[in-house]
């Protein structure tokens, strides 16, 4: 349910973190009986001034002036994917694929085989913003996720090969790098300034249609929509809605104030149709500041975590089934009741229980879930955070160091990164009758695969593939393929079955 699940939410998905959807296609879905998510661009961000103060709509110069500044640091991203992986961008890529086929005992026998297709296709269209001179491009994850080659286009029509520099599926947020110098570029705004009614306007590149502005007003701060649990464990969900007019295209592009910086980075609209229908989404500015800045300095986000399980007490529904579930009688009035302490986690150390009620973090209100995420996910491991909380309705407070999901209060690059965090996926032995019955000598089941992680963006494989042979050698456990990659770095092969039940070779380079 998905009530439930937002309300309350698991240990590694709500322990947050400080760091801080579909290739292939502009769209995400999120579906409830009316409204579908669909992942294009959307903008939200604000100006210098409220609605009460302007009176009316800024002055014509406010938007050509703003306009002017951003739409040269615009640009357009094109996602270039291998035939053989490629998704019709009506496909939700992270519920596409069958699940755990390879299984024993009522399971579905591997499909038929498509015949085998080679080269890369057009897959995805999208926008990104350039924010240093250099060739820094900001762009959305879901934009980039998949590709086997992007390209970056400027107003100049100018093309570039793009490097990705790094990507977090739990913000939405990647960053690009391309060959070029003296490129007009955006300055981060402080979002934490914006404010409702604020005015702002979208760029992007939606339906194919380069360089559109649209203008609108901020409609609301911190929105949870539920769209980056498909492609992330641990979501960071604190989105700026706006009104300004956005469709498939602008996922990645800009939104910023009358004075042409950037406040946001547009990820999603609200649509039953998939076009727009009043509001979108962006990432707020300083989050995805954080975010690159992190990618740059680590090669990887660095995310600091709580520790804790929660209910959120600003929606009714969610702590009426809580109630129900298990017998309390919590009142929805706001704020982030603890359910759940994990040991040896910066929350336990630093004293908070079960049954605490977190109202205001670095003297932040924090009234739901979204204020949480944004909250903690700005900080990273190391970080000390000043909580204030209810406990039996005396206001307490509390220093929290927060950790990672080790443990750790310490930052960590790339480099130092285990194989298994590195290739974005687990292994699980196979057992002795399925390598009977798939007629394999060897073999690993893929289990919690990262859809961003290495492993899956190269080679299509998911959760349940039976990896057979790493390089050559066959494989039988997740430490069997730790001894052949640890301190491996260079051309790797992978032979496995896939969903079709095909044995498949296929290739990529660890860094």
């Amino acid at each position: 349910m998905k009530s439930t699940l937002k309300k309350f939410i698991p240990l590694a998905a709500v322990g947050i973190f400080s760091a801080a959807t579909t290739v292939g296609t502009y769209q995400y879905f999120h579906k409830d009986e009316h409204n579908k998510i669909s992942d294009s661009s959307y903008f939200t961000s604000a100006n210098n001034g409220t609605l009460a103060s302007l009176g009316a709509y800024p002055s014509d110069n406010s938007f050509v002036n703003a306009a002017k500044k951003t739409v040269p640091a615009v640009v357009t991203i094109k996602n270039y994917q291998n035939r053989a992986n490629y998704q019709a961008p009506d496909q939700d890529l992270f519920d596409f694929f069958f699940g755990d086929p390879f299984r024993r005992g009522g399971q579905t026998q591997p499909r038929t085989a498509p015949q085998p297709q080679r080269g890369d296709i057009p897959a995805g269209l999208g926008s990104g913003v350039v924010i240093s001179p250099d060739g820094y491009i900001i762009t959305n994850n879901h934009v980039i996720q998949g590709a086997n080659k992007l390209t970056v286009t400027l107003t100049n029509r100018k093309t570039y090969t793009a490097k990705v520099i790094g990507s977090d599926p739990s913000s939405d947020i990647a960053l690009l790098k391309i060959d070029e110098n003296n490129l007009p570029f955006l300055a981060f705004a402080d979002s934490d300034q914006l404010q409702v009614g604020q005015w702002v306007l979208a760029v992007g590149n939606p339906l194919g249609l380069n360089s559109t502005v649209t203008a609108g007003i901020v409609s609301a701060k911190g929105r949870s929509i539920n769209i980056l649990g498909r492609q992330s464990k641990t979501p960071i969900e604190s989105f700026i809605q706006t009104d300004a007019v956005i469709n498939r295209g602008n996922s990645g592009g800009a939104l910023v104030n009358t004075n042409g910086e950037l406040v946001g980075i547009n990820s999603a609209i609200s649509s039953s149709s998939g076009y727009y229908e009043g509001y979108g989404f962006a990432v707020p500015s300083n989050l995805a500041k954080k975010v690159v800045e992190d990618i740059k300095k680590y090669g990887i986000v660095q995310r600091g975590f709580l520790g804790i399980s929660i209910v959120d007490l600003s929606d009714s529904m969610g702590v009426q089934e809580y109630n129900k579930q298990y017998k309390t009688n919590l009142k929805a009035n706001g704020g982030i009741y603890i359910r759940e302490v994990q040991s040896n986690s910066g929350a336990a150390d630093a004293g908070l229980r079960k049954g605490d009620i977190i109202t205001n973090i670095n003297d932040k209100n924090i009234n739901d879930y979204a204020d949480l995420s944004l909250a903690i996910g700005s900080e990273r491991p190391g970080d000390v955070v000043n909580i204030t909380y209810l406990r039996n309705g005396k206001k307490e407070t509390a220093d929290v160091t927060l950790k990672d999901l080790n443990g750790n209060t310490k930052t960590r690059t790339k480099d130092q990164l285990s194989v298994t965090e590195k290739l974005g996926s687990k292994f699980q032995p196979l057992s002795d009758d399925n390598k009977v019955y798939y007629g394999l000598k060897s073999g690993v089941v893929c289990t919690d695969v990262d859809s961003n992680g290495l492993l899956a963006s190269k080679t299509g494989i998911d959760n349940g593939y039976i990896i057979t042979e790493v390089n050559g050698k066959p494989v039988n456990s997740q430490k069997d393929i730790e001894s052949v990659l640890k301190n491996y770095k260079g051309n790797v092969s992978i032979k496995y079955l896939d969903e079709y039940g095909r044995l498949t070779s296929r290739g990529f380079v660890m860094p």
